[in-house]
This record gives C-alpha cells, sequence and structure tokens, in this order.
C-alpha cells in the first residue's frame, strides 16, 4: 500500500528523503561532412553577393545513436558509387565530396545495415544520395514528399533514381505530423513544410551539449532569418514563412540550438566524426 502523504509527513519534521528521477536516455550524435557546393549564384536565393557572408555551401548528415535504435538523418549529396566527385552538377554549382558517407560510418563502427530509422529533411537530390543504401531501414517521411517523390512528375533538384529503393522500405507516413521517434522526447521530427510539401526538421535533445535543431533547407543562409526571404525555388513561401515561425518559437521554448543545414560558418564550428557530442 503507498502512503502519498508521507514525503510531506517527513518534510514537515525536517526528515530529509529522496526521490530517484528517471535519468534521460544517452543520446549521441555524430556528423558526417558529405561534400560542398561551390559556384552557387545567391540571385537563386533572392540575395545579391554583397549580401551574404558566405556563398558556398555545406552538405551533412547526422547519426543519432540511442539506446532503442540508430537514426540517419539526411544521406548526402551524392551516392556514395559515384565517388570521386569532382563536379557533379548542382543546380547552378558542383558538389565536391570527399569522403563516402559509407566510409565515415566504418569510421565510428557502423554500416548501412545497422540503420534502424532514417530521415532526411526533405526530397532534394542533395539530401538523399544515398537513400538507395538505407532501403532496409524504417523510413520516417511526411506524405507530401513522399507522394511527390514517387508522382511520375519531374521535380527541380530531384533524382529519382537515388531513392528508388524507397519505395518499398517499411514507411513511418507522417501527414504534415511531428513524431517521437524513440518515444521518449529525445529525438523528434518536426514538420515544417514550405520548402518542399513535406519538409521536416529534427530536434535532438543531447544531456550535456543541449537540445540541437537540425533545420534542413528552411533556412540556407542565416541571412534568411531576418530578412524573411526564400529561394526563388521554394515551393511555397507562405507556408514557408509559417514553418518559420513556428520552428522559431520551438528555439525559445527548448533553447536549442539551431544548425542551419547548407550553412559552412556554423559547422566551421563544429565537430566531425570520430568526434561526437551527447
Amino acid at each position: 500500500m503507498k502512503f502519498p502523504f508521507i514525503p510531506a509527513l517527513l518534510l514537515s519534521l525536517g526528515i530529509a528523503f529522496s526521490v530517484q528521477a528517471q535519468e534521460a536516455p544517452v543520446v549521441r550524435m555524430y556528423a558526417f561532412n558529405n561534400g560542398v557546393v561551390v559556384g552557387l549564384d545567391p540571385a537563386l536565393f533572392n540575395f545579391k553577393r554583397e549580401e551574404v557572408a558566405e556563398t558556398d555551401f555545406v552538405v551533412t548528415s547526422e547519426l543519432i545513436v540511442h539506446p532503442k535504435g540508430v537514426l540517419l538523418w539526411e544521406a548526402g549529396a551524392a551516392p556514395d558509387s559515384e565517388l570521386p566527385a569532382n563536379g557533379l552538377l548542382y543546380v547552378e554549382g558542383a558538389v565536391v565530396v570527399g569522403k563516402t558517407l559509407e566510409s565515415q560510418l566504418a569510421s565510428v563502427g557502423y554500416s548501412y545495415d545497422d540503420i534502424d530509422f532514417f530521415a532526411m529533411s526533405h526530397l532534394h537530390s542533395d539530401h538523399n544520395g544515398n537513400a538507395n543504401s538505407l532501403g532496409g531501414a524504417r523510413w520516417i517521411v511526411q506524405k507530401a514528399d513522399r507522394d511527390m517523390m514517387f508522382s511520375g512528375e519531374e521535380v527541380r533538384i530531384m533524382v529519382p533514381a537515388n531513392f528508388a529503393a524507397l519505395k518499398d522500405a517499411d514507411t513511418i507516413l507522417l501527414d504534415n505530423e511531428d513524431y517521437d521517434v524513440f518515444g521518449d522526447g529525445s529525438v523528434r521530427i518536426i514538420s515544417a513544410p514550405g520548402h518542399t510539401p513535406g519538409h521536416q526538421v529534427l530536434l535532438v535533445n543531447l544531456a550535456g551539449y543541449g537540445p540541437v535543431l537540425l533545420g534542413g533547407d528552411l533556412y540556407h543562409y542565416p541571412e534568411e532569418i531576418t530578412t524573411g526571404r526564400t529561394p526563388t525555388f521554394e515551393y511555397d513561401p507562405p507556408t514557408s514563412a509559417a514553418s518559420r515561425a513556428k520552428i522559431q518559437q520551438l528555439l525559445k521554448d527548448t533553447g536549442a540550438q539551431l544548425w542551419i543545414g547548407h550553412d559552412k560558418p556554423t559547422h566551421q564550428k563544429l565537430k566531425f566524426a570520430p568526434e561526437y557530442y551527447e
């Protein structure tokens, strides 16, 4: 039999007691460098050259290791089989990739077969280069993006051959929904449509380092935050504005750091695998 009044009684008598809090899961995050996009014209993003600090983009992915499973976020700009990739065409520029994603996973003791969950921010080709290697993982995707990916339509910055294996993958299909990947609040997919119809971001709560928001292409340049500008190829700018407002509020509520997915200055300050955050 439980006596809920006992802690209050003990306190009233000046007797100390303790209640053991449930420990947060130990979550570890590795960042992988999947190349640099060079030669982009800022006009694609409605900026003049002098209005942005850096024009080149980085391409990254992150491996989140949780006691209940392993999640890979993003899959690089080019299939490993196409490396070395000096000059793969990407919009107005070129992707220069120095290391395969497979080799970077191996450097921290993992392979594609070890991935339990796979998610990417959106359908553009610089985020799903190795998606075909993740066909055995559970794919977490917003329905609107998946529908476009397999619509048969020609979509700018989308290469269907890169993700064909996902069509028959075990899929967690979301409908403009947020999703708690491991059920404990430590790793959450947040719906943030607009850049594409099913764009999403990832919030990772790291016990020591603090919360991090992996922003995908919600923004490309930090200057977009203050100006409100969106790329010329944005799927739905008004919806993007609403998603940005939602995420800015989330950042305030959680105190999370925003890692803008392509921002080179942001990632020059970070550490990459085999180092990690937890």
